[in-house]
């Protein structure tokens, strides 16, 4: 079919594409948020070419799904230092072989300066993508957010990404998760406006693996995963309270498993030093086997990170602590019940780094050890899983 440009949103639901590109290079939550937007294309157009652009570190996670065509890999790395040859290079080829494709659609739900790069790169005569951050989206809020949150949270495109963009998915509110946020691109597209399918798919040998690494550490059905780490140092949650879970868990006959990327190694190394028992899996998953850990799962320990998403994704129960994000725009997908926050003026305040925290922390040290457990508990009696604590 010709490369021609629809004239309008309803010419564009009608319009059948044969090739689409899908941009949303990391990290593992937004990429677990997107695979709807995936599983709804995959199901509005049966025969089309569906790519993936994203970093090879989430290229191992989706690159099994049925509903990809191709996942065509973005060099992060080499980003960080754009002004070596190498890295511009390497831009530069990604950027021809994406239009050398020919795709006539791209929907860039990543939404920087270096998404609508690739954007523009590929020549797609429809390229999807979030609107400009615009005030009226706080004003259509009725909660009343720290002013840190309105500066450092995402309200729209960023990086003057907006410019690259064909149409515009527009957004009336903030006020809704983030994965109703990406599916609010299905009208634009005609696509269907069933509930969110989180479906992919797991191979076997991640499987396999994860069960030889639960038999040598001697844990059966019974089992609790704690992720304590994230990239952010403000939403880790204390090493000492994680250690006291896993604790209380292990005497009432769970197997404890750590679970965390290599830069996650050394808090999962803290954890494990006080929980003596527990298995430390810390840098030993990929993220097919991550995948495959958490849907073994009788229940996941989590703060705001990527293992909470895929915990979501396999409908396994999951408990969540918050501090300084907001639980509404990015918690447990429709698990209210799962997120434990202190209520406190100053959160969320989206700010990354500890040292920019004028409050001491106060949003995650004022969540309790036996706080945690609780809802631990009251979450596997509500799932019918489990009743065994004896506090």
């Amino acid at each position: 079919m010709g490369r021609r440009l629809p004239s309008g949103l309803g010419e564009l639901a009608l319009q059948e594409f044969s090739k689409i590109l899908l941009i949303k290079l990391s990290a593992v939550g937004d990429v677990v948020h997107s695979i709807p937007v995936l599983n709804k294309l995959r199901r509005r157009y049966p025969a089309a070419q569906i790519d993936w652009l994203a970093t090879p570190a989430i290229a191992e996670l989706l690159r099994y799904h049925s509903g990809i065509t191709n996942v065509v890999e973005f060099a992060r790395n080499e980003w960080l230092r754009p002004w070596r040859w190498s890295a511009f290079a390497s831009s530069a080829r990604l950027a021809g072989k994406l239009n050398a494709v020919g795709y006539d659609l791209v929907i860039d739900l990543h939404g920087q300066f270096r998404t609508a790069l690739f954007t523009c790169a590929t020549g797609a005569p429809v390229r999807i993508g979030f609107d400009r951050p615009r005030a009226r989206v706080w004003e259509a809020s009725e909660r009343v957010l720290p002013a840190a949150a309105r500066k450092h949270a995402w309200s729209g495109a960023r990086e003057g990404s907006w410019v690259a963009y064909t149409h515009h998915i527009r957004v009336p509110t903030l006020d809704v998760h983030a994965v109703d946020r990406y599916l609010s691109v299905g009208p634009m597209l005609g696509l269907d406006n069933g509930a969110a399918d989180f479906s992919f798919t797991i191979p076997d040998s991640a499987s396999m693996r994860i069960e030889a690494l639960l038999r040598r550490h001697g844990i059966g059905d019974r089992l609790l995963t704690i992720a304590p780490g994230t990239i952010w140092e403000t939403k880790h949650w204390l090493s000492a309270r994680f250690a006291e879970v896993a604790r209380h868990f292990i005497q009432n006959g769970f197997g404890v498993a750590l679970m965390g990327s290599g830069r996650e190694v050394p808090i999962c190394n803290e954890v494990a030093t006080a929980a003596p028992g527990v298995a430390n899996l810390a840098g030993q998953t990929t993220l097919p086997e991550l995948a495959a850990l958490i849907r073994r799962s009788t229940i996941c320990l989590t703060n705001d990170s990527g293992p909470m998403h895929l915990a979501v994704a396999l409908a396994r129960p999951v408990v969540s602590v918050f501090g300084p994000t907001d639980a509404l725009w990015i918690g447990p997908y429709r698990r209210h019940d799962a997120v434990l926050q202190a209520s406190l003026p100053c959160s969320p305040c989206y700010l990354r780094v500890l040292s920019r925290c004028p409050h001491d922390h106060a949003c995650m040290h004022a969540i309790t050890s036996p706080e945690v457990i609780r809802r631990i508990e009251t979450v596997l009696a509500d799932a019918g899983a489990e009743k065994l604590w004896n506090l």
